[in-house]
């Protein structure tokens, strides 16, 4: 009954990327400058930052020289002269300090490289649930137009492959097998990191154990900003700005980049209440934006101030272990950003080439947490009526073929719902008699891979009663859903989930959004709902439900249309 469907199936899955016919040849789009929303309309385009930075510095610069020349601050900076020691006068700076530097700096390129690849797929942040166009607070990409069926894949930029990885429009597929594959090595070099910090007694010199740090720092930011710097003790102690710098860097913000990026889970933001009480997943986008600004900031300040407040000396501390002006912390130094540069090079080629790759080792290693996340029980009721969002974005490559047309001018009459596969009971279903079956309603909150969010009251009927009806053979493991409408490189679209989802309280086939039938934007007549997965996951336009042994079956073998074409994980519930 449903071969028909796997005959329209796009049967090769891609394992290179032609740049020319990337997800269906999707023409460049390069964003706007990064502009900042003030009040209600009005947007600051945050390149004045630049010539209004230099003028606050000329200006700090001729301010601080004219206070060095006050007897009082003279007097403050001689009783303050930024240094405060650590309270176990620990000397030095111990060998481990050296690499753990290197692999830090080495993870957070990739990891911020991949970030921006992300961040392109949907170029605006928010604050509240709802992602309204015209409520962003940033955004790099024009006001979203006029048109109701403008996609969110549409909103998409470019950015360069020597930025992004790999540099693609809408490659976050790719972009995220990166950034979330860099992650896990990151957290495991920070738990490293951490445990060497407590056992050697290193993290004394890290964190403010007094007041004093207080007055010290401002002296310190008064010296530099006057160009008379202090005195540069690193070997003892370091100054106690930077004492808050590392502070923050290590023990605030980067906590804070691991709570914020498992709020954007849809697997935490659904199931774990108290996660999403308190941080929506566009609220977890924006601080986790904001610490990458953080990171970025300190990178640039911190590498500044190594070279140009004695180079040799610094390097040989922080890469060599030693006190002295040679020059090999410098070459130990080289030698790493050698590493560095080539794999930052032959990181977009490499994953042009190799994408297969890429995605397996991502889901090899975020794999395993996914699943655990995925156990976790999820509740209904967590969001009511007041809570729908006022706009939805619309997403995937409309159907507009003549099958589908004429459907939709009939409103539906003749549509039929075909259920097949390994179940004792094969059925072809109208609307009518969908409508028929125990309703099952919902509010819920949409995940798009890309982003955006929003929160949609849902009726039609829950998957488990379809379930009922069928009755699965046990040898059926998974359950592939096919569309009426295409891909965007040919073939029509379809996903394939676990059955043991099918199961859950929060899956259904939906045939009404907030109150009204289904719009054709949203996937008329009928649209899946797997409250566990993104919004790609979530088939439109639904024609065929199969139950199968295995998705390895049908398609490209990779479980689902973007799967086969774009390097998506078969399950992203992370």
């Amino acid at each position: 009954m449903l071969d028909e469907f796997r005959r329209q199936l796009s049967t090769g899955a891609e394992n290179v990327v032609d740049p020319k016919t990337w997800s269906g040849s999707l023409p460049n789009q390069w964003g706007t400058a990064p502009m900042l929303r003030v009040g209600r309309s009005r947007w600051f385009n945050l390149l004045w930052l630049v010539p209004l930075g230099l003028a606050l510095l000329v200006a700090g610069v001729a301010a601080a020289q004219a206070l060095r020349e006050l007897p009082a601050v003279q007097a403050f900076v001689e009783r303050y002269p930024g240094t405060v020691p650590p309270p176990n006068g620990q000397e030095g700076i111990p060998a481990w300090v050296g690499w753990q530097h290197f692999l830090n700096l080495f993870l957070m390129a990739f990891i911020i490289r991949s970030a921006v690849q992300i961040l392109t797929d949907h170029p605006r942040l928010y604050w509240t649930r709802h992602s309204t166009p015209g409520r962003e607070w940033f955004r790099f990409q024009k006001e979203v137009p006029p048109d109701p069926l403008w996609t969110a894949k549409q909103d998409s930029v470019n950015v360069p492959g020597w930025i992004g990885i790999p540099g693609l429009r809408h490659s976050i597929g790719l972009a995220r097998w990166w950034h979330l594959g860099a992650d896990v090595f990151w957290l495991l070099n920070g738990v490293i990191f951490y445990i060497l910090l407590f056992t050697t007694g290193h993290w004394q010199r890290l964190v403010p154990t007094s007041w004093d740090y207080v007055p010290n720092a401002a002296s310190v930011a008064v010296q530099y900003l006057s160009l008379d710097w202090p005195a540069e003790t690193g070997w003892t102690a370091y100054n106690a700005l930077q004492v808050l710098a590392y502070f923050v860097t290590v023990f605030v913000a980067g906590p804070a980049a691991l709570l914020t990026g498992l709020g954007l889970s849809p697997a935490l933001s659904t199931r774990i209440r108290p996660v999403s009480s308190l941080l929506s997943i566009q609220a977890a986008r924006s601080l986790h934006f904001l610490v990458m600004c953080w990171f970025l900031l300190f990178i640039g300040m911190h590498v500044t101030l190594v070279l140009t407040t004695g180079m040799r000396a610094n390097l040989n501390h922080m890469f060599a272990a030693r006190d002295d002006h040679s020059w090999g912390g410098f070459w130990v130094f080289a030698v790493a950003m050698v590493v560095l540069i080539v794999a930052w090079v032959a990181a977009t080629p490499f994953t042009l080439r190799h994408p297969r790759v890429v995605q397996s080792v991502g889901y090899a290693l975020v794999g395993p947490l996914q699943r655990l996340f995925e156990h976790l029980d999820a509740k209904p009721g967590q969001y009511t009526e007041a809570d729908i969002s006022p706009y939805m974005w619309h997403n995937g490559k409309y159907p507009q073929t003549d099958e589908y047309k004429a459907l939709f001018d009939s409103g539906f009459a003749t549509y039929r719902l075909r259920i097949g596969g390994l179940v004792r009971n094969p059925v072809e279903l109208s609307l009518e008699q969908l409508r028929a079956l125990p309703h099952h309603e919902q509010i819920t909150q949409h995940f798009c891979i890309q982003g955006w969010s929003g929160i949609a009251k849902w009726d039609g009927v829950s998957m488990q009663t379809v379930l009922d009806l069928v009755q699965p053979d046990p040898e059926a493991k998974w359950v592939a859903f096919y569309s009426l409408g295409e891909g965007v490189d040919g073939g029509i679209y379809y996903d394939v989930h676990p059955i043991e989802h099918m199961r859950h309280h929060l899956t259904m086939l939906a045939y009404g959004m907030n109150g009204e039938s289904l719009s054709y934007g949203h996937g008329a007549p009928l649209r899946l709902r797997n409250e566990s997965e993104h919004g790609f996951k979530q088939v439109k336009w639904l024609a065929g439900i199969e139950f199968i042994r295995h998705f390895s079956e049908i398609g490209g073998g990779r479980g689902g249309y973007n799967q086969d074409h774009e390097f998506f994980g078969y399950r992203h519930a992370i």
